[in-house]
Formats: structure tokens, sequence, C-alpha cells
């Protein structure tokens, strides 16, 4: 999956931006020439047959061949057989969802996506055995099996696998709820997306999209941040009934899958998938909803403070400093900043990053119908991941770059392990992107020597932490109360905005006045739909990261060379064990405080500065 998908967090602010200059399109045929390429109707034929051929060959035989003689090298084959297989059907439909992202309101694209994915479901729904016969082996038996090569390079995997066996159905109810995703979650996700594609918010006397309309509420200018959150609001509530529908429905929908398979809480599902307990994500939110009046509480009262307020409204959450030149930046000096930081760090990451801009592998242009916000895609390792952005020249749009530069770093890297192993859980696929935008930040502060323009980094960064953790763990509470309600039945538009506003109004604190229009804003966040309890991962993520990143001031040598490999891992090792050699250990409760306290002590350099130059 994408990650970072339409990563929009309304995040640190600047003024507008000069022109970014030329902007990169995507080349798309290092995976297929074009949507009518032959070669991808030869791979589409060839997946439908080689999925055949495999269950012809392997179903209901697993158990027999990991008992017999030569039960590594015959299951080592089964189990190569399904990677390639599986590389196939990733890149077909990896490139189906690029080629759709880059608009989404093209019907064109839109019937080659659902073509595509009808396709995809079908071929992959003959091998869903597969993993099911896996782990109804005996575990001894098993073992003895992926003790010896071929079978025990795929060690991590079947062990990973493994931890889904209790809440797996038998062999036919997988493959209806496989199918029928399709015209299930496949399909609303989709009319989610088409329909934020297609909508117009009027501002300034122009008909906006909304990456431009949101990125107005970062404007200089209040009464131009007022009216783009107006249009956002007015225009969302004209479609609230579309969006709570899909929401509803999305959400009943995991109830039925989570029922069925046994799962006791709304997220269980997805920490199964991030490979972390509920106990350390539940250690973290405690913690992130312990600190609002040490963090955004505290920084909000600063912010107010600056702009001469008791409170600033929701509109004003954003916005830049006042009395600042904000800078911008042409996409060659956003390139410049984000390698310059890469290299400093490794050479070897600067190499890998630099691949992007050299090859054609990122779209960082801001059109009608495209995907908005940003995400990097794996695709598949046979092939190179691919970056999407919305370049508008801000220093946030920098921090993105690098954010997104990050993922695809990862991605390259982990793709060694190939395609059952080098897909990363969440609890550390932020890692190198979170880690990439702190190496550009600090290479960024390290070279302003204004006293004014270090305040504006400094909130820049402050608000992009308190978006990455305060507010997406507000995210994850406001899906948690959803999720629970929808058990009871159907949630109105009302229910939904009410829930909304009670976790924004105690993540934000006092000095936010949430007013009429913003209890709509929850209708355009794309994680709640395509990715339920997603968001919990940027939290995870961001504090893992500053408790990295404090052993890397502290290391003397070695640590980029540590760093890299823990990147290499791929999803080959769980979290704990590709940070203990780093001395980390997130089931403690301790280590969630240290990447607070960073977040703390940024915020009290700013506070330091009051007596300084600027607001």
């Amino acid at each position: 999956m994408p990650l970072c998908r339409n990563y929009v967090l309304d995040v640190a602010a600047e003024a507008d931006a000069a022109q970014p200059g030329a902007l990169p399109e995507w080349d798309l045929s290092d995976l297929y020439a074009a949507i009518d390429s032959p070669t991808l109707a030869e791979h589409l034929a060839q997946a439908q047959q080689d999925a055949a051929q495999f269950a012809k060959g392997f179903r209901g035989k697993l158990d027999g061949l990991a008992r017999g003689e030569a039960a590594s090298e015959k299951l080592g084959e089964a189990v190569a057989r399904y990677e390639a297989l599986q590389d196939l059907l990733g890149r077909i439909m990896s490139y189906a969802a690029l080629v759709y992202s880059g608009d989404t309101s093209d019907p064109v694209r839109g019937k080659f996506f659902g073509d595509i994915q009808e396709k995809i479901t079908n071929a992959s729904t003959l091998v869903l055995f597969f993993q099911l016969e896996l782990n109804r082996i005996d575990d001894a038996v098993l073992d003895a099996a992926m003790s010896a090569p071929p079978l025990s390079r795929w060690r991590p995997w079947l062990k990973d696998i493994r931890k889904e066996k209790p809440y797996e159905l038998d062999d036919k109810l997988e493959e209806l709820f496989h199918e029928k995703a399709i015209t299930g979650s496949a399909a609303w996700n989709r009319l989610f997306d088409e329909t934020i594609a297609a909508l117009r918010f009027s501002v300034g006397g122009k008909e906006l999209t909304l990456e431009p309309a949101l990125n107005l509420m970062q404007d200089a200018h209040e009464e131009v941040r007022r009216e783009a959150a107006t249009a956002i609001g007015v225009t969302l509530q004209r479609h609230l009934r579309t969006f709570t529908l899909i929401a509803n429905t999305l959400a009943k929908d995991k109830e039925i899958s989570d029922r069925w398979r046994g799962f006791k809480d709304v997220a269980d599902a997805r920490h199964l998938s991030n490979r972390v307990e509920r106990e350390v994500v539940e250690a973290l939110v405690e913690a992130v909803e312990a600190a609002h009046p040490r963090l955004t509480h505290r920084y909000y009262r600063l912010k107010a403070k600056w702009f001469g307020k008791e409170a600033l409204d929701y509109w004003d959450r954003s916005a830049p400093l006042p009395a600042v030149a904000a800078r911008s930046f042409s996409w060659a000096q956003a390139r410049d900043v984000v390698m310059g930081a890469y290299g400093g760090f490794s050479p070897r990451m600067a190499e890998i990053a630099g691949r992007f801009f050299e090859r054609g592998w990122i779209d960082a242009q801001v059109r009608p119908g495209k995907a908005p916000g940003a995400f990097a895609h794996p695709t598949v390792p046979s092939a190179h991941p691919y970056v999407l952005l919305n370049f508008q020249g801000k220093t946030r749009d920098v921090m993105t770059l690098a954010h997104e530069l990050g993922h695809g770093v990862h991605q390259v890297l982990a793709a060694r392990q190939g395609a059952l192993m080098a897909p990363t859980p969440l609890t550390l696929a932020e890692t190198a992107s979170v880690f990439g935008e702190m190496l550009t930040f600090r290479a960024l502060l390290a070279k302003t020597t204004d006293i004014a323009q270090k305040r504006v980094l400094l909130a820049a960064k402050v608000e992009d932490m308190l978006n990455t953790v305060v507010r997406q763990i507000a995210f994850y509470a406001f899906e948690r109360k959803v999720h629970i309600e929808r058990k009871s039945g159907e949630l109105t538009a009302e229910n939904m905005c009410q829930l909304w506003m009670s976790v924004q109004g105690a993540s934000l604190g006092p000095s936010i006045r949430l007013g009429k229009g913003y209890e709509t804003f929850w209708a355009y966040v794309p994680h709640f739909i395509h990715s339920p309890f997603y968001v919990y991962a940027y939290a995870f993520g961001d504090c893992l990261v500053n408790s990295l990143y404090g052993v890397y001031q502290k290391a003397e040598t070695g640590f980029a060379e540590r760093y890299l490999a823990l990147l290499e891992a791929g999803g080959a090792k769980p979290y704990n064990e590709l940070l203990a050699p780093f001395g980390l250990d997130a089931r403690d409760p301790a280590f969630w405080r240290i990447g607070l306290e960073m977040i703390e002590g940024l915020i009290g350099e700013l506070e330091a500065m009051e007596g300084a130059e600027g607001p």
C-alpha cells in the first residue's frame, strides 16, 4: 500500500510562496508504457494462468509436502513461486493505482483502475488458500521444514503470518470476503476518492479543488484564511450526507469482518497488521493525551499571544507568524536542501534519494483531479517506488518532500527482502520518513541566522510535530468513538460532527476557537476511509524517531550504518528487535516520554526567544 496516502495534516503554515518553477511528472514506463500496453495485457493473462497453475499444483498438498521427504526444498519451491506471483500481481495493481491517482476525475482512468482491480482480485483469490494451509501445518512440522534452506530464507515471513492464524476463516469464507471487497470496501473507497476530487471550493471568486483550498488556510492574510475555511466547511456540509453514508458503511463492513474473525477491540485488526501489541499503543495514547497541557495547549497559548489574541480561530491555527516574511522555494532549491541534508547524514542515503529526481520517479505538479496530499508507493521489489506530491513552494512542501523521499529510500533498501518480506509494518513504516524530515529541518535551522526566521522554522517544526503526534492521536480517538458507536446503529451526520468536535477541543485546548463550519472537517480526512486506525502510526513514528535522533546526536560513529541496516530489514524483523541495537524499547512507557520531551524542548526554545526580534 502507498505510505502517507493523502498526507493532509493541516500542518505548519507559511505565507503564499512564489511560483515553484517547472515541476516533474512521473514516468510510469518502468512499470508499463501505457494502459493499453501489450505487455500489460500479457502480464494480466500470465497472472491469471500462473495463479490457476499454482492452485492446481499446491492446493490441499502443503501439509503432505511439509511431512514428506525434502520438505524444505518442496515448500521452498512453493513459496518462491508464490512470491514471484505476488510481485507480478503487485506490479500490475501498482501501475493501475498510480495512473488513477494522477487524475481520479478521469472516467477512463477510473474504469481502468476498476477493471484491473477486479482482474487482480480474481487471480489473487485463487491463491488465498496458500497462507491458510501453511498456517494449518503443525508448528513442530513447519519448524523442522524451515530449519534448512531454501525454506529457511522465508522463516521470518512464515513466523509472521502465523500471528494471523487465530483470526483466519475457512477457505471459502476467505474467498468470499476477498471477492466481495470489490463491490464492498473498495467500491466505497473509490466513491470517496472521486467525490473528493470532484468537490470545488469557492474562494476569492475562484473554484478550487481541495488541495489549493486547504493551502489557503496557510495564507498570510486572515481574511483569505477565513474565506478558505468557510468555503471548505460550506462545501463539505453540502456533501455531508454522502460522506456520512460512506463512513457508516465502511465502519459496519469492518465490524462484520472483525466479528467473524474474532477481534475483540475495534482497532485490534490494525494492531495485528502493524505487528504491535495493543498495550503499546494504549501506552502511547495515554502519554500523548496526558501531555496535552504541556504541548498543544501551551503552544497555541503562545501563538495566540504572538497574534495579540486571547484565542485563535480555527482558521488561524496554521497561520504563518505575523510580521515575518515567509520563505518560498523553487523545486530546484527544495531538491538541493533535502539532498544536502540526506548527504550530510549518509552519502548512500543521498545517492538513493537522487534516483527519484534523476529517473522520473516523482510527480510534484498540482493538477485538477490529482490525488491530494502526498504519498510514496513502494510498487514491487522488481521495480522501484514512486512519490506523489502537490508542491507549492512552501517550507512545509520541502519537509513533505523530505518525508516522502524517506519512505522511498526505505522502500528501495527493503526491496532486497523480496515481495513477501519487504513490506514494513506501520510501527516502523514512518521511521525513515520522519527521520528524513528531522535531518532536513536541522539542516535548514543550522543555516538560518536571522532570529525571526529561526522562530518561523522552530514554530513550523513544533506545529508539524504537534500535528503528527497530538493531532493524529486525536484522529485515532475520533475513529474509536465512531467505530464503537457504530456497533449500536448508524451515526447521523450530526453525531459524526459532535464526536469530531469533542476530540478536537480536548486535544487543541482553550486557545483554539472551533467555530461553525469546522465540525465538518472530519469528512475530508482520507485515512478514516482508506485505512481505519492508520493514524496512530504517525505518532508512533514521530516519537520513535525523536528517540532515534537523540541516540544519533550522542553517537560517535556507526549510527548511519546501523540505521540503514534497520531500513534494509523491511518487514523481516519485529520493531523491538530492530530497535534493540540502539538501546530503545517501545514497550517501556518511558520511551514515549522521550519523544514528547523533544517537542516540549522546542516549545521551550520558542518561549525563551520571547524578548528577541519578531512576534
